[in-house]
């Protein structure tokens, strides 16, 4: 049976994403209007402000689908890889306003705090809360096993947030049960809690915001991954470079290089790289828009020592990270690789030293080293 194609699989991933979130705004706006009516009803600051953090979570949700469909719009001449990194302008506006939030919330439970307004919990209040605890957790398991199966990170967090949710939902059912037994209200400091996770929330919404847009390291493991996936197609005996750019959620494009044994044809080439920006997309979402080849020595011997003899030449260098790429022609006396190199170093002064090094071990070959940048591996 034929693999789906990459623009199939994006659409069912887009529709995946945006089906999830509009579960998570219809869920979190129902649990805004409860909490809102049991924190209006019973005076208390803690399941209002809880409510508040059901509300910034129905916004995130909103967001999401706004990454989605920007992501999904068809690129144009002026905008040839699309229009997802508009979502980052909606997260920053989304960030300011958890922040105000937060801000808000913490003033009015400090108030509670220093000017005390007795909370007045009954037994359908707790009930209410309870119910609203439950809700979020299976919400929170919901979401969290639909981002991982479509790899969306925007999904997988909202639904880590869902679950995190719920145990602050505890804190003010708690707080509601020691008042009801004991008569002692807590629900002014809890809420001072719950306001200090929402400012957090926001500063750490804002501060991942920032990072997307300036650019920052891929997460090693999702190299790791991608390198796995690459190498289990059959011929492949490396992958290296590997470099991903984002432009929007879920809207990463990425290159690597591949090693592959110098007797396979172009034809052969072709389908092997075809089938791995298919895999990799299928697995990862990133779309590898390039998918540069090495061509490795199979049946020269000598190449295969001169390989050796290199390699332990260059890594015996603590700024050389690795060496991959190699190829000899020991007829036409050419000798070509990489070098990852360390950003502690001089990349021009680390070449020279390697030009030199090896220029003496061969002399009459020509080389060509080409230094690589400690990307993402």
């Amino acid at each position: 049976m034929p693999k789906e194609n990459i623009e199939e699989l994006s659409a069912k991933r887009e529709k995946t994403i945006v089906k999830t979130s509009i579960i998570g705004i219809v869920t979190n706006l129902f649990l805004v209007g409860f909490k809102a009516f049991v924190g209006l009803v019973s005076n208390s600051i803690a399941v209002i402000l809880d409510a508040v953090n059901n509300l910034s979570d129905a916004l995130s949700s909103i967001v999401t689908i706004i990454g989605a469909k920007l992501g999904a719009k068809q690129p144009d001449k002026k905008h040839p890889l699309g229009y997802g990194r508009i979502e980052y302008l909606s997260s920053m506006i989304v960030a300011a306003l958890v922040l105000y939030a937060g801000i808000t919330s913490l003033v009015e439970s400090i108030k509670k705090i220093i000017t005390p307004e007795a909370a007045d919990y009954n037994a359908v209040s707790v009930i209410i809360i309870s119910v609203a605890i439950v809700v979020k957790l299976i919400l929170g398991l919901y979401v969290k096993k639909q981002g991982k199966k479509v790899n969306s990170g925007a999904l997988t967090a909202s639904g880590s947030d869902a679950l995190f949710d719920a145990i602050l939902s505890a804190s003010v059912l708690a707080s509601a049960i020691v008042y009801l037994i004991w008569g002692v209200s807590l629900e002014a400091y809890v809420g001072v809690i719950i306001a200090g996770f929402i400012i957090k929330a926001g500063i750490e919404m804002m501060i991942e915001t920032l990072n997307d847009i300036i650019g920052k390291r891929e997460n090693a493991e999702t190299t790791k991954e991608l390198k796995q996936i690459i190498c289990e197609e059959k011929d492949v005996l490396g992958a290296y470079d590997v470099t991903i750019f984002n432009y929007g959620p879920n809207k990463n494009y990425g290159s690597v290089h591949v090693e592959l044994p110098d007797t396979l044809s172009v034809d052969d080439v072709d389908r092997i790289t075809r089938r791995i920006q298919t895999d990799v997309f299928h697995k990862t979402g990133v779309i590898l828009t390039g998918i540069g080849v090495y061509s490795f020595n199979t049946s020269d011997d000598e190449a295969a020592h001169m390989r050796n003899a290199i390699q332990k030449a260059v890594m015996s260098h603590d700024w050389a990270l690795q060496m991959h790429g190699f190829y000899a022609d020991t007829e036409k006396k050419t000798i070509r690789f990489d070098v990852v190199v360390s950003f502690d170093v001089d990349g021009k002064e680390a070449m020279r030293t390697l030009y030199t090094e090896i220029g003496a071990m061969y002399p009459g070959y020509e080389l060509l080293i080409i230094p690589d940048v400690d990307i993402a591996d």
